[in-house]
């Protein structure tokens, strides 16, 4: 089979602020990971097996259904040992829904509740069993499909990337045929809109990109109450050449208008894509304090010069206050972190002066997340050493690129 047609996308959904989810289109692979843990550690999760995909090798001479499940185990050993040793991500985890297309049918590889459909001459089929405790509880008799759509733990799953050492895979093999259609989403699109909405949306779509647009729009309106991502590919009989690498992840930090800076509790500038230039700054730094009174001269000491003094230490204050804070903002940069946990490019200087007065403002905000460094690189990336803001960028450089999925 060779894939003929790609679209992915990926969405924070209306009530999450962050988006955890991760996608690959790498043909013949194709994966979708939902991410799940405090603060940005699901992100991390799913990042890490977005890239094993992309990255592991080892086991391409495998046969297929070896080969998925071989590169999901990786990427389940990623994530427990980076768990295992990163206080700040521990319990993270992530879903995983694969596809390996090869000569005559597809391979899955399955993990927890996202899922994989094939859409055939206008029967569309749910080809993976979700891992969860209402999926089971259907299974079982004991509730109907219906109540599983109400159910308070229908988000409960039962298995899941990086919570042990080993993870227990479905794999399986489906006949493929000239003109199917596959879509894999997360679970933020089907707890949205039901599989009839879903396939009629991709059967009048002119092509996957509107499709995708159009799932994602649809899991919006009818609430967005989770991360979307969908993943939609169509396969043909014959030989042929596949496409390019894609692969992608949502930008985990939600809309970009709600940024804002740990430190000095400004908007921080919005961000147009995943490596975006510098813009230009907000308004200018606040007024700074007062200098303090002098305490009342001392018994028998000329008030009137000790005033003098003061005063003059008071102006040589105030003035070398203005003049580093000149130097710092037109020279000086230093990288950190923001209230979001995003890496940050800030001019200035990391100096807080009280009364909401700081000599900092950020300048670049980048993909990266504090908690996707280890505790060394966290410790040598965010020392505040300054810098100018061109070598600050390149240092920064190679960790984006590292965590990059």
């Amino acid at each position: 089979m060779k894939v003929t047609d790609t679209a992915g996308f990926t969405d924070p959904g209306r009530k999450r602020r962050r988006n955890e989810d991760s996608f690959v289109i790498d043909p013949p692979l194709f994966a979708v990971a939902d991410g799940m843990g405090g603060a940005q550690a699901g992100e991390v999760a799913s990042r890490l097996a977005a890239a094993a995909f992309r990255e592991f090798h080892d086991a391409d001479e495998l046969d297929p259904e070896e080969r998925l499940a071989a590169i999901i185990q990786e990427a389940n050993r990623r994530i427990y040992e980076r768990a295992a040793g990163d206080a700040q991500v521990s319990g993270m985890g992530t879903t995983i829904t694969a596809v390996l297309v090869a000569a005559d049918a597809l391979v899955l590889g399955h993990v927890g509740d996202s899922r994989a459909y094939r859409l055939r001459g206008g029967k569309f089929e749910q080809l993976t069993d979700d891992h969860s405790l209402v999926a089971d509880l259907v299974r079982s008799g004991r509730i109907t499909p219906e109540e599983a759509d109400a159910h308070p733990q229908r988000s409960v799953i039962t298995r899941a990337l990086g919570t042990d050492r080993e993870v227990d895979v479905d794999t399986f093999t489906v006949p493929a045929e000239s003109d199917d259609l596959f879509l894999i989403c997360s679970d933020g699109l089907t707890t949205m809109v039901d599989d009839e909405e879903i396939r009629d949306l991709v059967t009048r779509a002119s092509d996957l990109e509107q499709a995708g647009k159009g799932l994602v729009k649809a899991a919006n309106k009818a609430g967005g109450e989770d991360n979307i991502t969908v993943v939609l590919f169509r396969v043909a009989g014959g030989p042929g050449e596949l496409e390019d690498t894609v692969v992608a992840s949502g930008n985990g930090r939600g809309q970009d208008e709600d940024l804002e800076d740990t430190l000095t509790g400004l908007e921080a500038p919005r961000m147009a894509a995943a490596a975006a230039a510098e813009r230009e700054w907000g308004p200018a730094l606040g007024d700074e304090e007062p200098a303090p009174r002098p305490a009342p001269a001392s018994a028998g000491e000329p008030r009137w010069g000790r005033r003098a003094v003061l005063a003059a230490l008071g102006l040589a204050f105030v003035t070398a206050i203005f003049a580093v804070a000149f130097w710092a903002l037109t020279r000086a940069n230093f990288i950190g972190v923001n209230e979001d946990g995003d890496v940050a490019v800030y001019q200035g200087l990391p100096w807080d002066l009280g009364g909401g007065v700081h000599l900092y403002r950020p300048r670049y905000v980048s993909q990266l997340q504090a908690v996707q460094l280890t505790p060394s690189e966290r410790a040598v990336l965010l020392d505040h050493k300054l810098s100018s803001y061109d070598a600050a960028r390149d240092q920064l450089y190679p960790y984006e690129q590292e965590a990059s999925p």
